[in-house]
């Protein structure tokens, strides 16, 4: 079985710990506040940013995690790398809305920026495998190409 390039188990784990804390931190910010409920009918630009960056950050985690899920399927033998290539590629997500995102109590900005920087770490991550050539080596095969060659001269 092949593996995705700049991709190991110990990656896709560490990656899928850290999408679980901010998803529970994201659910946390927008649900158990109560701050969507006390929102609700209400139609001022705030409340709209609220809502619409709400719904933005959780899709965003979930299709994360769910591109994380696919990654720990296929190193645990459950999907072929062709099935993950096929369908386990991340989902594009605009960036937050800036003028929205100035309506927005700071923490709540954190919390949505750093979903972003995270979502992106991904993207590059699948970006970077999607672009590898199947036939090239590993990085690994790479650096003892690389070892072998300045040892020998």
């Amino acid at each position: 079985m092949g593996s995705p390039a700049n991709m190991n188990p110990r990656i896709v784990e560490g990656l899928y710990c850290e999408a679980l804390v901010l998803s529970d931190e994201v659910r946390q910010a927008f649900t158990l506040s109560g701050r969507m409920e006390a929102v609700a009918g209400q139609e001022d630009a705030a409340s709209i940013a609220l809502s619409c960056e709400a719904l933005r950050t959780t899709t965003r985690m979930m299709h994360s995690v769910a591109w994380l899920l696919n990654h720990r399927a296929f190193f645990n033998g459950e999907l072929s790398e062709f099935q993950l290539h096929r369908y386990g590629k991340l989902v594009d997500h605009p960036d937050s809305d800036p003028a929205r995102l100035a309506l927005l109590e700071p923490e709540t900005r954190e919390l949505i920026e750093a979903t972003e920087r995270f979502h992106a770490r991904l993207k590059r991550i699948d970006a970077s495998w999607r672009e590898r050539d199947p036939n090239a080596p590993s990085a690994v095969a790479a650096l003892r190409e690389r070892l072998a060659r300045s040892a020998r001269g």
